[in-house]
């Protein structure tokens, strides 16, 4: 999941490269490959199209600062909305919980809700 969101990041990066700020047809271009990322990685729409509006919103008529480009800033953004998303810091695993205990062992310890289940081939 990380891998192929880390590819298409670098797209958005390349795609916004020599433009100014961040624009609203920019951003859309943008967020279209955020979108098939994170569905791909098989995360509930509801909770895509949630996240690429928190994005947009962030991202909207942001000036470019320093030596950033426009695809720089919007990754920061949506790093930013990410990190929001999944929790901004680590709770403590309760063991004492009635058998079994449930433990997230993938990369992204997703929330409950977040990740819809894969069903059997």
């Amino acid at each position: 999941m990380l891998d192929n969101l880390t590819q298409r990041l670098s797209g958005v990066i390349k795609t916004l490269r020599g433009q100014a700020r961040l624009t609203e047809d920019n951003i859309q271009d943008a967020l279209r490959e955020v979108r098939l990322a994170l569905i791909e990685a098989d995360v509930a729409l509801p909770v895509v199209k949630e996240f690429a509006a928190q994005v947009k919103q962030a991202a909207l008529g942001q000036e470019v600062i320093g030596n950033l480009n426009p695809g720089q800033a919007l990754i920061g953004v949506v790093q930013r909305e990410l990190t929001r998303l999944m929790g901004e810091h680590n709770d403590a695993l309760n063991l004492a919980t009635v058998p079994p205990a449930v433990i997230p062992m993938n990369a992204a310890a997703a929330p409950p809700g977040l990740l819809l289940p894969r069903t059997p081939p």
